[in-house]
């Protein structure tokens, strides 16, 4: 019995979730772009390949 009213109940519950109504959809407004403009540095991409380097050197030397 108690399985029946909980599958009742689940069957209230999704058919409400289905429910509509007749109004006009809502227009979003037009995205925009957004552009980042970056600033480069001396260092561009080098530190990284250094302090790899570098660690490799230090293990290597123990």
């Amino acid at each position: 019995m108690k399985k029946i009213v909980l599958a009742a109940a689940f069957a209230t519950a999704a058919s409400t979730a289905f429910a509509g109504n007749m109004e006009e959809p809502m227009m979003e407004m037009e995205p925009e772009m957004i552009v980042e403009e970056t600033t480069g540095s001396s260092a561009g991409g080098i530190i990284l390949p250094l302090m790899a380097i570098l660690l490799l050197a230090a293990a290597a030397s123990s």
